[in-house]
């Protein structure tokens, strides 16, 4: 009788589980832009204690075994024509498209590989509170298409630390896909955005009624 009953509760138990199973984590999203926007926390900014060396970068990248930093897996992946690779994951030739400035570019040395949320304004936004690990993470993030690009080191330096309130990248035709990376690199790392950030954003979207954002929250 005892085994009897010991076998009814474990069949019970089996049945229930799948009920108990946690819905699948981390999946993706797909808003319109001003949708996104409004969903994006809001906090005050604070520069303090910013370091740049906080937010380790360039590591070995998705495939620690291919001898390529994270660097060049990003400038690997973007290429519109596929560099060679030489010893010590030497890039020479290829070419590739800086969508801020519309430009082609054919030396990889002439590229910077931008955050797109900029890491001193993710340390503003709620990085500042991260652990090491998790900015590592967030500096050398290929989980996302829009996380890393490689542009110009012109526009990349012209763009600085700003945010859309202050920057847009000179090529109007691309502000909706820009603003709309950077409103979905926040949703992804629970970043914040102040008052002033918001209201442009909001601006922003109302110009890009077609415009949607696909994130998925980083682990």
């Amino acid at each position: 009788m005892v085994n009897i009953v010991l076998r009814g509760l474990a069949a019970a138990a089996l049945a229930v589980m799948p009920l108990l199973a946690p819905a699948p984590a981390h999946a993706a999203e797909t808003l319109p832009l001003a949708d996104a926007v409004a969903g994006l926390p809001v906090a005050l900014e604070s520069r303090d204690g910013y370091d740049r060396n906080k937010f380790r970068h360039w590591n070995t990248g998705d495939d620690p075994a291919d001898g390529c930093n994270t660097r060049s897996e990003v400038l690997l992946h973007e290429a519109i024509t596929p560099p060679d690779v030489g010893a010590g994951c030497r890039l020479s030739g290829g070419s590739w498209f800086s969508y801020y400035d519309a430009t082609v570019v054919t030396s990889a040395g002439s590229l910077d590989i931008d955050h797109m949320v900029p890491l001193a304004e993710a340390w503003d936004s709620g990085a500042s509170a991260w652990t090491a690990q998790r900015r590592e993470a967030y500096a050398n993030d290929q989980g996302a298409e829009a996380s890393l690009v490689a542009v110009t080191a012109r526009s990349n330096r012209s763009k600085a630390d700003q945010d859309p309130a202050q920057w847009l990248p000179p090529v109007t035709a691309v502000h909706c896909r820009y603003v709309g990376e950077w409103v979905g690199t926040k949703l992804r790392w629970g970043l914040a955005v102040d008052d002033v950030e918001l209201t442009a954003l909001q601006n922003l979207a109302s110009n890009c009624p077609g415009e949607t954002v696909t994130y998925e929250p980083a682990l």
